[in-house]
């Protein structure tokens, strides 16, 4: 049995990677932030046979002894903690340096001395761009379009000066626009769902022209999973994405077909990013983690993505889960 920490354990990602490591037979030490109502996000309604079966620790991943304290008696940590709002990091960039940057900085400054044994490290497909070719392999040019994907470069950076400079074994793993149950509104997949089951007869959305590689959170957590256990793969990057490419108007239109709606789209301004800001394309080439860690989605293809749909749709179609949503409200 290996003890890992999970930072971001809250989360949308961090809360499925927690279950799942827990019913592997782990101890899991959950890294949730602090707030006053002892809330553990997602974890509050984890699944029955999970709920008391791991350890949490509540804190900040921007302050250095909370983190080091949080890591100090683990073998491994799954680092997850980041803020992620591309809209929010418009307004609040210098947050995004303090959580993401700094906050990844704790992270292996105390891993890097309590000599664990493997973190893995959390990147971002937004770190890429727009697309200069296709599919985007790891040697793809970096470029930080946005304030959100400007952090996440500086902290992937970090982690691997960490690794050539210290040895710290790190693995960085890259998910693209990963989808499913519990996912914020921030996104679209859920703001499409969101919209058409309150019965909204606009669709409001921002550009629609984009295209995605869309990953369901089972494949991405079975991606973590293989990056954690292999021995092989520190100081590399790997790509977690389908495979696939859909635009965001495709995507609406399909959800629709599956909900039996045909949503009526209209352009919202405030839900488009900054011309120069917006990822136009992105497609992943996986085939490096397939590679190293034998890891393939099984959500892979139309037909994948058309089932991860569907799963996605009937969770949100819970009215319990439905209730902890502001349905039709523009999340940034």
């Amino acid at each position: 049995m290996t003890k890992i920490l999970v930072t971001g354990a809250d989360g949308f990602i961090g809360s499925h990677l927690t279950e799942a490591l827990v019913r592997l037979g782990h101890e899991v030490r959950a890294f949730t932030l602090y707030n006053s109502f002892g809330s553990t996000g997602w974890l509050d309604g984890c699944g029955l046979d999970v709920a008391g079966q791991f350890e949490v620790f509540s804190g900040d991943i921007r302050d250095s002894y909370g983190v080091r304290s949080a890591v100090k008696g683990c073998d491994i940590v799954c680092h997850l903690a980041s803020l992620i709002g591309i809209p929010y990091s418009y307004y609040s960039p210098e947050s995004y340096i303090d959580t993401n940057v700094r906050g990844t900085l704790n992270v292996l400054q105390a891993a890097r001395d309590f000599e664990l044994q493997r973190v893995i490290h959390t990147s971002t497909s937004e770190v890429y761009g727009t697309a200069q070719f296709v599919p985007i392999t790891e040697e793809h040019p970096l470029r930080g379009q946005s304030p959100y994907s400007a952090s996440k470069i500086a902290a992937d950076q970090i982690a691997y000066s960490f690794f050539s400079s210290f040895n710290t074994p790190v693995v960085t793993v890259r998910p693209f626009n990963t989808y499913g149950p519990r996912q914020s509104l921030r996104a679209v997949i859920p703001t499409i769902i969101t919209q058409l089951l309150k019965g909204d007869e606009l669709l409001r959305l921002g550009g629609t022209n984009t295209t995605r590689d869309f990953s369901h959170v089972s494949d991405t957590v079975d991606g973590f999973i293989a990056a954690t256990f292999h021995s092989s793969g520190e100081g590399e990057v790997f790509n977690l994405g389908s495979g696939f490419e859909i635009s965001i108007l495709e995507t609406a239109d399909l959800i629709g077909r599956l909900l039996g709606r045909t949503p009526r789209l209209y352009y919202d301004k405030k839900r488009s990013r900054p011309s120069g800001s917006e990822v136009e394309r992105l497609f992943s080439c996986n085939l490096k983690a397939l590679e190293t860690f034998n890891w393939r989605p099984r959500y892979s293809g139309r037909a994948g993505f058309e089932s991860g749909l569907s799963d996605t749709i009937e969770w949100f179609s819970i009215a319990e889960n439905l209730k902890r949503y502001q349905m039709g409200a523009y999340q940034i």
